[in-house]
């Protein structure tokens, strides 16, 4: 019998259609997780100590990342212990970095329920974090010294990125490169390591191992231009999350650039001032959210999320084709199909 600690497994995510391909083995993956937090923490004998960990197991998320992971190394009917480990590694880090950016930008909802932040508080959401990271330093101290590296090398990029993101708030004057600079380290990196991992552990040889690495570094830019898209114009209820985030944070995202970059300096200046500096009320957010949309900036922004995607695909071409390839390209196509 399943002991009750693991039982909600299936339950606490909804995989995305294609990662049924894998969910036997993500189900692993979940229980691994679990497996770390709950059997070597000691919260049986702090019942408050449980329940806040707890919700580490009620807020699981699509596991796309992880499962990037599994189908890079199904591509090579090779999916290994060492796969489940960097997986649960790669969710670890990135369920961690959420429970720390619902603290910084004062999010109230998360997968479709309220944050550990507006419940328990700050410190423990962040203590939180830091609980999972150090689970993913115990569980990674199993694996060979080069995957120990590429992972350690996404956790950096990753706080760098964000790092980055957050002294250029309220920088107008960002660039399109720039802004594509910052998401590559605080989101596509971990997507691109996922893949690479995934196939480098499949026995793939350096040169595969880099298509699958460029084919989720793309996918990867291609999904957070999606996420910045649906703060804008997301509905909560599908999205799962607050929304309107990046705009009360004055943070600087693709369809907010192209459209300071449409008009002169003049309006651009009135844009700034009026919608972009300070605090907007439900009104100006609609009446700036319109302005997107008539600038065709929304447009362009989707267009280009399109356009890393197929750059994800491309990456593939050379690659002999099987099921788990067409399975990577419909992954690739649905992080960018989110806002439609």
């Amino acid at each position: 019998m399943q002991s009750p600690e693991l039982s909600n497994i299936s339950d606490s995510y909804s995989l995305i259609p294609p990662l049924e391909l894998v969910k036997a083995e993500l189900e692993q993956v979940k229980q691994l997780i679990n497996e770390q937090i709950f059997f070597s923490s000691g919260s049986k004998s702090d019942p408050n100590l449980e329940r806040l960990l707890e919700s580490l197991r009620t807020r699981g998320g699509k596991m796309i990342r992880p499962g990037l992971v599994l189908l890079s190394g199904k591509y090579y009917n090779s999916i290994t212990d060492k796969h489940l480990i960097v997986a649960a590694c790669i969710e670890m880090v990135h369920h961690a970095t959420l429970l720390h950016d619902d603290v910084i930008d004062d999010g109230l909802q998360r997968r479709g329920k309220p944050t550990v932040n507006s419940i328990w508080g700050n410190e423990s959401a962040v203590l939180l974090g830091d609980f999972l990271l150090s689970h993913v330093f115990k569980l990674s101290s199993e694996l060979d010294p080069i995957v120990l590296k590429v992972i350690a090398e996404s956790a950096i990029r990753l706080c760098e990125g964000e790092l980055r993101q957050i002294v250029q708030k309220d920088n107008w004057q960002m660039t399109e490169p720039e802004y594509i600079s910052v998401i590559t380290e605080k989101s596509a990196a971990l997507f691109s390591n996922s893949c690479y991992l995934g196939a480098l552990l499949a026995k793939a040889d350096e040169s595969q191992a880099k298509l699958f690495s460029d084919y989720g570094l793309n996918s990867g830019i291609a999904f957070q231009i999606t996420d910045d898209l649906l703060d804008i114009v997301g509905d909560e209820k599908r999205t799962g999350k607050t929304v309107g985030k990046d705009a009360d944070k004055h943070k600087p995202t693709l369809a907010v650039i192209h459209l300071l970059n449409s008009v002169d300096k003049s309006e651009r200046d009135k844009l700034i001032d009026t919608y972009l500096d300070g605090d907007n009320d439900k009104d100006k957010k609609a009446e700036f959210i319109e302005m997107l949309k008539d600038s065709g900036s929304l447009e362009y922004a989707t267009a280009q999320a399109q356009k890393y995607i197929s750059l994800a695909i491309q990456a593939l071409d050379s690659l002999p084709q099987n099921h788990t390839k067409d399975t990577l390209i419909e992954t690739a196509k649905l992080m960018a199909n989110r806002a439609s």
